[in-house]
């Protein structure tokens, strides 16, 4: 009677089990349907398309689901969402959510390697190995957000650094006799870099209907800098109020050099604060060590 009780538990189990991992492997109407519309535009339902490979047909279900919960427990879901436009990257908030749980669970990986190999020599130390396997998954989930903050500054550097040009081509191209969409259009065609994708993004708007001052808000509006925004908004004002086109673009590209430099002015005063550290804490030492160091004979 034992065995039977036993085996019929040990089933109960197993059939659990199967049916609890058919389930998560079972793809919801969104990804059915989505999965056949590989041209839909970048929406907020778009990460749920499923990939075309084995890995993902069977990890993916079970890697959504782990984002959610993350998602529930984390927060923070608005702040992401302005960092990852300002980043221009193409994720969305459920993408960036599953590259997380991946970083988690390659830390968690990695460190629980290392916690075994150190309990089959000192198995009293189970409990504290544990935690820390738990800590490295919390750790590699809080570095992949650290890893889109590094990416948000690099972008905005790449942006502000290729203003100024893109601010000048404008202007010769206006000088010249085009219209502002013509001449933003001739400039991104030949510009290659962070800047142009973000004035690719504005023009895909303004050929889908919007009004080229709405779309300059919404750039305005989207962007992390100050230079960047009052960028937008003047060639927005110049467009509605009949302002001199060059002029404006003149203008923006001068104000931005002249943040450059005195942003590069800041950044060499630190940079002076900074060498003074070895000095004090390294030459001086040593120099006042020689000095009173008794003579041997």
């Amino acid at each position: 009677m034992t065995g039977v009780v036993l085996g019929l538990l040990a089933g109960l189990g197993l059939w659990l089990v199967v049916d609890r991992v058919a389930a998560m492997r079972r793809p919801d109407f969104e990804a059915r349907v989505l999965r056949h519309l590989p041209d839909l535009p970048h929406t907020g339902l778009r990460p749920d398309l499923p990939r075309r490979g084995v890995v993902d047909e069977l990890l993916g279900p079970v890697m959504r689901g782990a984002a959610r919960r993350l998602e529930s427990v984390a927060g923070g879901s608005a702040s992401i969402t302005r960092r990852l436009q300002r980043a221009d990257l193409d994720l969305s908030l459920a993408d960036f959510r599953v590259q997380q749980v991946v970083w988690g669970l390659t830390a968690f990986a990695v460190t629980t390697v290392g916690a075994l190999l150190v309990a089959s020599r000192a198995p009293g130390r189970a409990v504290p190995l544990a935690v820390l396997c738990a800590v490295a998954f919390v750790t590699g989930v809080l570095l992949r957000e650290n890893r889109l903050t590094a990416q948000v500054r690099r972008h905005e550097r790449a942006v502000l650094t290729e203003l100024p040009a893109v601010a000048e081509l404008m202007a010769l191209a206006v000088a010249a006799g085009e219209g502002p969409v013509a001449a933003l259009e001739r400039v991104v065609g030949r510009s290659r870099g962070a800047l142009a994708g973000e004035l690719t993004r504005v023009l895909a708007e303004v050929r889908t209907g919007a009004p080229v001052a709405r779309a300059l808000d919404d750039w305005s509006r989207r962007t992390g800098l100050a230079p960047v925004a009052r960028f937008a908004n003047g060639l927005a004002v110049a467009l509605e109020r009949g302002t001199p086109l060059a002029d404006v673009m003149h203008a923006q590209a001068g104000d931005v050099r002249e943040a450059q430099r005195r942003e590069l002015i800041e950044s060499g005063a630190r940079r002076e604060v900074f060498m003074m550290v070895p000095v004090v804490f390294l030459v001086l030492p040593t120099t006042v060590m020689f000095a009173f160091r008794p003579k041997t004979e």
